[in-house]
């Protein structure tokens, strides 16, 4: 089992490429028990992406761990997985009558074609299409591809749905809200702040206000906001480290979360004080759903760089 870093006692790690690997290298392996697919560089830059979800744990660059995975996650092969990059799909949070967050988070995906392996990077793309399972609460023909983009420095997540029912079989438009839903690991919450969004609309769903973005948040509690897209780069600054986060414009929301020390108690997969330790900025589609006619594609995407 290849193992890797979690939660906010794991930040900083070594390295993990040979010193002989020349490309890029994919192995299949497993974590804690679950179908997971490795991805290293040779400059010692890697991710670990499970099988259920399509979704990253681990993202180390530089030699730090970049993603908050809880310690107490579920890894059972269908609970929602706490922590990486949980893709949020057909469905955000309860905004409709499927469970939260969608179906997708809690799926086995397959891994579509080849990797492509070079020298400067790796790209592979795992898929998850329409079945008996998903058509007893969601009654669409669909394939849902989640594309990753690992370079020095860079991690680009994209998300395609393409709806596949013919004509003659669809009554309505494909429509769906969603996000991915990163975990950024932060050494200290209390002490980062993100810039980037000052200005932008903002519903406060803690409060249920509404107004607009300081030009630096920063988190001493609850803390769960949804925010028009800024169309450029947020920066995170944790410390002596920035990350810098951008989406596509197809993205029209971008949504910031950390549960605060008395919510954080309440989840029995989060160990106590782990909010401290845990950022979550999202590129997602919440307050209009997203529609895909018969056989069109919809594409959005996020990108996390190491500054």
């Amino acid at each position: 089992m290849v193992e890797v870093p979690s939660g906010s006692q794991a930040l900083t790690t070594e390295p993990r490429a040979q010193a002989s690997q020349t490309i890029a290298a994919c192995q299949h392996t497993t974590f804690r028990g679950q179908p997971a697919l490795q991805v290293s560089l040779p400059q010692g830059d890697s991710i670990l992406v499970s099988l259920q979800g399509a979704q990253v744990l681990s993202w180390v660059s530089e030699g730090r761990e970049r993603l908050f995975l809880s310690p107490l996650a579920r890894f059972d092969g269908q609970s929602a997985i706490r922590g990486g990059v949980p893709l949020c799909f057909p469905q955000f949070n309860q905004r409709g009558p499927l469970v939260k967050h969608g179906f997708a988070r809690n799926l086995g995906w397959q891994v579509q074609g080849e990797p492509v392996l070079t020298q400067a990077g790796a790209t592979l793309s795992l898929c998850l299409t329409d079945s008996a399972f998903t058509f007893e609460t969601w009654p669409f023909h669909f394939v849902a591809v989640v594309q990753l983009a690992l370079s020095p420095g860079v991690l680009n997540i994209s998300l395609s749905v393409t709806q596949t029912g013919a004509p003659e079989e669809v009554t309505s438009e494909l429509t769906f809200t969603g996000a991915l839903h990163t975990y950024l690991a932060v050494d200290d919450v209390e002490r980062a702040t993100l810039s980037g969004l000052g200005g932008q609309s903002e519903w406060n769903a803690v409060t249920d206000e509404h107004g607009r973005a300081a030009d630096k948040l920063v988190f001493d509690g609850e803390f769960d906001r949804v925010y028009a897209a800024a169309g450029g780069k947020l920066c995170l600054t944790d410390g002596d480290h920035r990350l810098l986060i951008s989406q596509g414009d197809s993205f029209a929301d971008t949504v910031v979360w950390n549960p605060g020390e008395a919510l954080c108690a309440q989840l029995s997969d989060m160990p106590e004080k782990a909010h401290r330790h845990m950022l979550c900025v999202e590129a997602a589609a919440v307050h209009t759903a997203v529609t895909v006619p018969s056989g069109a594609t919809w594409q959005g995407w996020q990108r996390l760089e190491v500054a």
